[in-house]
């Protein structure tokens, strides 16, 4: 008789119904050579919470209380429900060493792929959330009826803090709410953080005072936890409502912190995705960008870039609605192999944030796909508008009315000249 070594089928029960306490995640997998659907689901299930490769000499009966259930299986997704007492409160970085951890070096996958998980209610209430989320930003702007429109100066880096300002100023007059740094922005020789905001906080208030609207500025503060802190409090001292995070490369830790900061000033984060496709573009493989967007929610971002559908960037519309719904909605609704059920309580909708390849041609298929509950940033496509970033913006902005209006871009430009030039170079060009 050959004893038994390994205990990972003890993880499944498709006879389970989970809790409502319980965390629930499902999971693309896909096993490797010699390896079964279920040895491959067992693996994920232990691995994830209180497992491991063989049986143990002893177990405390109340282990089992705290094991995984795979209940469900759909080809090649598997649900999985986790006890609540897993996850410490308020922990993001523990959760997702939990079911994004060690599950994805196992020889026994070939591919996995976390595509979402579905968050209890007492999990939840140990998180912050935006700070401002939609409804406070917009009341900050005084803006109700259209997208939040924003750019970066372009080429993204080689500007002077002094020439980054100026083209700011330019983009605010065109008509936009906010100027992002890039990503990759923070403090060089050439455009020094602390240089940029003094800079920017005088050509901010030489706009407000010319146009009489609200401007502000998505400034870049990613760096070593300590140093974010401190550029967070030089934005504030100098009346900013936002800081920009880069926020896969600093953590959800950092993040975590800079929501404690940021929101005992009142400010909102601005949460750049650079660096999600290293795990989130194989349709097989790491995570999804619905999950990146619910963690970042979760501790605390108030918007966040999630693509275009349309632009040069890659996601489909259909990602990008379902990416939208998780920031925006407050009950959220499955969408078989693509997101999980969530009730948000009483955390607040976060903005998702369109970017990368957009132009005022394209803006229509932008509110068709977001609505106008979203972030717009069009940023090559006002900088290189033959008449400069001002008249870019003021034809991103005619784009938008127009849109709002049900009137084609072409009839539109007949009256709007800055759209009609932007259409004779880009028309409804969709870059790659």
């Amino acid at each position: 008789m050959t004893k038994k070594i390994e205990w990972y089928h003890d993880f499944i029960n498709l006879k389970y119904k989970p809790r409502k306490t319980d965390l629930k995640a499902l999971y693309y997998f896909k096993p490797a050579k010699g390896i079964t659907k279920e040895d491959a689901i067992g693996r994920i299930a232990s691995e994830s919470s209180t497992g491991t490769w063989t049986t143990l000499f002893k177990l405390p009966p109340r282990m089992k209380k705290l094991m995984a259930t795979a209940y469900k299986v759909d080809g090649n997704f598997v649900h999985i429900a986790y006890p609540l007492e897993l996850w410490e409160p308020g922990n993001a970085p523990q959760l997702l060493s939990g079911i994004a951890g060690n599950i994805f070096g196992m020889k026994a996958l070939d591919n996995l792929r976390l595509i979402d998980d579905s968050l209890p209610e007492e999990y939840i209430r140990s998180f912050q959330g935006p700070n401002l989320g939609i409804q406070g930003l917009r009341k900050y702007f005084k803006v109700y009826d259209r997208p939040l429109t924003g750019a970066v100066p372009k080429p993204k880096l080689g500007f002077s803090a002094e020439e980054h300002a100026k083209i700011g100023f330019e983009t605010w007059l065109g008509g936009f709410d906010l100027v992002k740094d890039d990503e990759n922005l923070t403090s060089q020789s050439f455009n020094n953080f602390y240089k940029r905001v003094r800079l920017m906080s005088k050509m901010r208030d030489k706009a407000e005072k010319e146009t009489g609207d609200v401007k502000d500025a998505l400034i870049n503060i990613t760096a070593e936890t300590e140093e974010m802190k401190k550029r967070a409090k030089a934005l504030h001292d100098a009346g900013f409502k936002y800081a920009m995070i880069d926020v896969v490369v600093a953590g959800t830790a950092a993040v975590q912190t800079l929501r404690e900061t940021l929101g005992d000033y009142g400010m909102a984060i601005h949460a750049h995705r650079a660096m999600h496709a290293s795990f989130d573009r194989n349709e097989k493989h790491g995570i999804t960008m619905q999950f990146l967007a619910k963690i970042m929610k979760l501790v605390g971002v108030d918007q966040i870039h999630t693509g275009t559908g349309v632009g040069k960037l890659v996601g489909t519309q259909e990602e990008i609605k379902a990416i939208s719904s998780v920031l925006r909605d407050k009950n959220v609704k499955e969408r078989r192999h693509l997101i999980l059920e969530q009730n948000w309580e009483k955390l607040k909708p976060a903005f998702p944030v369109s970017s990368g390849g957009v132009h005022p041609g394209l803006v229509p298929d932008e509110m068709k796909i977001y609505g106008n509950d979203f972030v717009i940033l069009v940023s090559g496509g006002i900088h290189g508008h033959p008449k400069g970033p001002r008249a870019g913006a003021r034809a991103a902005m005619q784009a938008i009315e127009a849109a709002n209006k049900k009137i084609s871009l072409e009839e539109f430009s007949k009256t709007h000249k800055e759209l009609k030039e932007a259409l004779g170079k880009w028309g409804r060009l969709h870059p790659k």
